[in-house]
């Protein structure tokens, strides 16, 4: 009995020291683990870091980088403070974040690892710091979270929303110019007229006239001016260095928004009695009236998240064959090389499509903007039909 309690305490004692030295052994393994996993990171290619810098706004055009040295258009700056009051300065004056200017310091990833700025964070774990923007710099030359800086700068959106609305402007009052001489009318059209006069007869024909009827003259001058408006901006967001503005959702907000007052503005009773009193059973209209109500703001909804996700989409899916070329050469150099090819095909297709999509996406966002008007004023067809 004394053996067998002598033997039990043994294997434990013994148990236990294996437990403990290959937790240690463990520990030290993963600690191994993760300085060489950091240590790749550091050189290993961010995909997510690439498209978000891409697709987002920035205070510059960036094309490529040379020795580590960027070469971009940076664009000017235009900053309020109530402290300082108004400074205007060109966004070259960071020096890539690097430097700070007139009291004020763009944080940039590098800035923020440099300070360990990145892992600094609130009370709910979301980081204080925000990347790729400007703040006041406090004592110490870090930035000032107190200090409420109002950004009115010129950023790569805003500048590319000026040029292509300068572009709609030139190339639609030369074509308008060129009707009101006689050229199109009296004569065949000539240079421009040729490519855009098949467009707005296919947009009077096919999207203005089945929808809004007697009433489409009213509604082209809008129609045909946000279909060129969303395609010049779609067409000059494919050219690489650019924004991609109709990616972005505050630039297809506000159009959904003006198409939504315009909706409004054009309705009648009788849309307004099928919202709250629908053509339903009684026992149904308490069921439907909320939803008919719903219908009202869905529908400049879906015109906003339709070409958002779409534009914006097209863009992700060809950064991310390219990256793969980068990831798969990381794993392997001649893997990278052996994979290039079908990637870049991969990608030329899809920007291909993206040609395409530009067109189609301008004429949905036109179409359904015309179907929601004439729904608008749907009851007033009835009254026609039946006389």
């Amino acid at each position: 009995m004394d053996f067998r309690s002598v033997k039990s305490l043994t294997v434990a004692i013994f148990s236990l020291f294996l437990v403990t030295i290959s937790g240690k052994l463990l520990a030290q393994e993963a600690a191994q683990t993760e300085q060489a996993a950091s240590a790749k990171k550091e050189g290993a290619i961010d995909p997510a870091k690439i498209i978000l810098e891409h697709v987002g706004d920035a205070h510059e055009f960036h094309f490529f980088n040379i020795n580590g040295h960027a070469v971009a258009i940076p664009l000017p700056v235009l900053l309020y403070n109530s402290a300082k009051g108004v400074s205007f300065f060109n966004y070259a004056k960071f020096n890539d974040g690097e430097e700070a200017y007139d009291g004020y310091i763009v944080t940039t990833e590098e800035y923020l690892k440099t300070h360990k700025l990145e892992a600094v964070k609130d009370a709910k774990g979301q980081p204080l710091y925000t990347a790729r923007k400007i703040y006041l710099a406090d004592a110490n030359g870090l930035p000032d979270l107190n200090a409420k800086v109002y950004d009115f700068s010129f950023t790569k959106n805003v500048v590319q929303l000026i040029i292509a609305m300068i572009l709609l402007v030139w190339l639609m009052s030369g074509v308008a110019k060129k009707y009101s001489q006689g050229t199109g009318v009296k004569t065949a059209p000539s240079g421009f007229q040729n490519l855009v006069e098949p467009v707005i007869t296919f947009v009077r024909d096919e999207v203005a006239k089945p929808n809004l009827g007697h009433k489409y003259e009213s509604f082209m001058p809008y129609l045909l001016t946000v279909f060129f408006f969303i395609l010049i901006n779609n067409l000059i967001g494919l050219i690489p260095g650019t924004a991609n503005v109709t990616g972005n959702i505050a630039f297809t907000a506000m159009l959904g928004i003006i198409s939504f007052v315009v909706i409004l503005w054009n309705t009648n009773k009788h849309f307004w009695l099928h919202i709250f009193w629908p053509p339903v059973p009684g026992f149904v209209k308490p069921i439907m009236t909320p939803v008919e109500l719903l219908g009202i703001f869905t529908k400049p909804f879906a015109l906003i998240i339709r070409l958002f996700a779409n534009m914006l989409s097209g863009h992700i899916i060809i950064l991310s064959f390219i990256c793969l070329i980068f990831i798969f050469g990381a794993m392997n150099t001649a893997l990278g090389w052996g994979t290039s090819p079908l990637f870049v095909l991969l990608a030329v297709f899809i920007y291909l499509i993206e040609v395409l999509v530009a067109f189609i996406q301008a004429f949905i966002f036109a179409n359904l903007t015309a179907v929601f008007i004439g729904q608008a004023f749907e009851g007033e067809h009835h009254e026609e039909a039946h006389h």
